[in-house]
This record gives structure tokens, C-alpha cells and sequence, in this order.
């Protein structure tokens, strides 16, 4: 079943996406309260910045990802450059999220609320780009905010292509995107212990520690040409939409870890972690040993995945 389109706009306004629903209501929280501007007929005029998001909201958007909403775009007509989006962690008191619908759609950079309107009128008059937002992000995904500056940036520049689906499930996904060392492909899936005949990295390990840092990778490797040169940013579109009235029965990835051409440049090359849920496509540099730890604790919501953006001196990362 697919899932409904966004409805077509005036031109100059924003949609403005809840993915939240509670018995088929939409849950917008304190977020219109928040934003400094008064609300008539479900269009919120930000003030002086004479930004208007228009309340949008549908039951089959339920944990909707920033990632899909692109693809909900009706054909012709305007093309707004970000769509705002109350998901979890906005409706339960954090920043709201700005998704990309030009440069890199779908992926998202949480925006202060009190700076909402004055982000969106720079990105609507081109004194501001999606770019400026990726690289003023802090460690929590958050521009300008009021965390430490990552160590390893998100690469704000993508490349300029679209990619097929990535596969749909829950399990970490481990995805090749530099096609140069076929040697060092086949020893980093032998370093996690290898893959089955359906790419599965891990099932032939055992646990045997309490201890979640010392533990194998549970991943699908994902080793297919079309995604080579995927970057952080294309990761968000590429991720499977949840079905509608599948919400609470499916589960979707937390994590996608690329192999790219740094992790293949010496022995000991990170992995790059990318967050497809709280701050799609935001990246972190993650030593390899790192990785199963990462996605666990991650899987279990037991860490965050700021928790795992290094700041300060990049070389005491690798200690």
C-alpha cells in the first residue's frame, strides 16, 4: 500500500508534517504553542519572518521517516526547499526537524525552535542553503546549537544522483559504496566474522560477555554497484518507507554503516555511522571496533547516536 501524497501548496508555503498519532489523532505536542506566531485555518505565520507552514497530517504518516517524505511530493507545482517535521523526538521536547527536498531530499537538521522562522525565511529568500544547516550542525544534529562541534563533520556536498532502496528490516545494514579493493572488502567482513550466503554478517559468532562493547556485528552487508558513492546524505531516501498499518508491528533499521574509500584507505579505516532516525543522514567516523557496540546499544535504545560523534581532538578518537 502506498503511502498518501503530501497535498499540493501555495507557493511560499511549507509543509509543516506530524508523524505522530496517538488512536489515529495527531500528536503535535507543545511545538505550535512553541514557535513565536498565530495559527489560522492550520497555517502558522512565523512573525516577522512572514514564513507560513501549513499543519499537515494524515494516520498513514505515522513514524513516517524524513526520508520518504520527498517521495510524497505531488507532481507539478512548487517545490518548497525543506518541509518541517514533528516526529518522536520533536513531539517529546526536542528541536523540530528540517528535511532537505532539493539538494540531498530527505535528509534533516534539527532547528531551535525560536530560530524556525528565521532558518526558513534565509532558506526561502537564498540567503541560507541546506548545506549552511549541515555545516553548522553540532554533535546532537542541531544547527548552531548548543553542542560540541563533531571531530568528523557530516559532508555537506552529495552527490548529485539518486540511488535504489536500500533492503527493508531491522538489522544494522553494513553497505559497500567504494568499489577499488575487492581485498579489503572480503577482510573487513572477515574482521566481523565473515557473511553467510545472504549477506548476513555475524550469525555464526556467539555472545558470550555481558559486556555490550565486547560483542560480534549483527548486520546485513549490503555489496551491490549501484550504491557506489553513497554518501551520508542519500542514505535517509534510500531507506524503505514503513507500510501504512504497519507501525507497530515492524521495526525499521537504526543504523546504516558505509565502507567507503577511507575505510578501505589503511588497515585500521573507520566506518562511516549514519543516523536514519533522529538526524537523518548526519554521519559519525566509527573505528571498526566500535561498530557492533554502536549498533547494540543503539538497537536497544541504550545510547544516542550523539553518543557516538566524536568532538575535540580528533586523534585521541582512535585511543
Amino acid at each position: 500500500m502506498a503511502l498518501p501524497a503530501l497535498p499540493q501548496l501555495p507557493p511560499g508555503e511549507i509543509p509543516w508534517v506530524c508523524s505522530c498519532y496517538e488512536v489515529g489523532e495527531a500528536r503535535w505536542g507543545e511545538q505550535p504553542d512553541a514557535l513565536a506566531g498565530g495559527e489560522e485555518d492550520g497555517v502558522l505565520s512565523l512573525g516577522a519572518a512572514g514564513v507560513r507552514l501549513r499543519k499537515v497530517e494524515d494516520r498513514g504518516w505515522e513514524r513516517l521517516s524524513a526520508g520518504n517524505i520527498p517521495a510524497l511530493l505531488p507532481p507539478g507545482g512548487p517545490v518548497p526547499p525543506v518541509a518541517v517535521l514533528t516526529d518522536i523526538p520533536a513531539l517529546y521536547g526536542g528541536d523540530p526537524l528540517l528535511v532537505d527536498l532539493h539538494k540531498a531530499p530527505g535528509r534533516g537538521v534539527r532547528v531551535p525552535g525560536d530560530r524556525l522562522g528565521e532558518v526558513l525565511a534565509g532558506l526561502l529568500d537564498g540567503t541560507l542553503d541546506f548545506d549552511d544547516l549541515v555545516r553548522g550542525m553540532d554533535r546532537y544534529g542541531s544547527y548552531e546549537g548548543g553542542g560540541e562541534r563533531p571531530a568528523f563533520p557530516t559532508p555537506a556536498v552529495a552527490a548529485p544522483r539518486a540511488f535504489p532502496l536500500l533492503p527493508a528490516g531491522e538489522e544494522t545494514l553494513l553497505v559497500r559504496t567504494s568499489f577499488d579493493d575487492e581485498d579489503g572488502w572480503r577482510a573487513l567482513l572477515a574482521e566481523f566474522g565473515g557473511a553467510d550466503g545472504e549477506g548476513r554478517v555475524g550469525v555464526d559468532l556467539e555472545w558470550e560477555t555481558d559486556d555490550m562493547d565486547d560483542f560480534p556485528l549483527y548486520a546485513l552487508s549490503v555489496d551491490d554497484r549501484r550504491f557506489e558513492g553513497l554518501g551520508p546524505g542519500q542514505v535517509p531516501a534510500a531507506l524503505p518507507p514503513l507500510e501504512p498499518g504497519t507501525c507497530d508491528t515492524v521495526e525499521s533499521t537504526c543504523l546504516v554503516l558505509l565502507a567507503d574509500a577511507g575505510t578501505f584507505a589503511r588497515p585500521d579505516g573507520p566506518l562511516i555511522a549514519v543516523d536514519p532516525f533522529h538526524t537523518p543522514g548526519q554521519s559519525a567516523a566509527v573505528p571498526r571496533r566500535a561498530a557492533a557496540g554502536m549498533a547494540c546499544n543503539l538497537g536497544i535504545g541504550n545510547m544516542d547516536f550523539s553518543d557516538f560523534v566524536a568532538t575535540g581532538d580528533p586523534a585521541a578518537f582512535w585511543l
